[in-house]
């Protein structure tokens, strides 16, 4: 490296992540979002990809209903249980279960409405520009180089197309 700084190290132990305070993320757009992070992936240096340990307490969701026109994720689940929502169907999710959502993949939340405890690892790519759309609340916000802005869908309005 040129600036003389020493990349992270890439290995994290558990009783290093056990050790790690949790940041708690309330979704933008959803008071009910409720997730208690461990970000795994920034402490080993990562910066195209993001990767986070999350709780949900009981009656907590992971964010808003929505999807994404650029980045891509995933989510597997390590201990508990919880109900994704993927389009129009609600499907019971435990421990081992793989989610991964492409690029403009259908539209997704997970919630805790259990007694214990929902854990999973949650990543993605870190796209420098990305659109995500809330259909339940027709919103749609944009990331640009980590500055968020949004528009309600009702106010979106085309270019328009000039003819020579």
């Amino acid at each position: 490296m040129t600036d003389g700084k020493q990349p992270p190290f890439p290995l994290i132990r558990a009783s290093e992540i056990e050790q790690l305070k949790e940041t708690i993320n309330v979704h933008q757009f959803n008071d009910k979002a409720i997730r208690h992070s461990r970000s795994l992936g920034d402490l080993a240096g990562l910066s195209q990809i993001g990767v986070h340990l999350v709780r949900l307490e009981p009656g907590d969701e992971s964010t808003q209903f929505h999807f994404h026109h650029v980045d891509e994720e995933f989510i597997y689940i390590l201990e508990g249980q919880g109900i994704a929502e993927i389009d129009d169907q609600e499907i019971s999710v435990s421990r081992g279960d793989f989610m991964g959502f492409s690029r403009n993949s259908l539209p997704h939340n997970l919630r805790n409405p259990f007694d214990d405890d929902l854990v999973y690892l949650m990543g993605g790519s870190r796209s420098d520009i990305d659109i995500c759309d809330y259909p339940r609340i027709n919103r749609r916000m944009y990331r640009v180089d980590g500055k968020k802005t949004y528009v309600d869908l009702e106010n979106l309005n085309d270019v328009p197309v000039k003819k020579n």
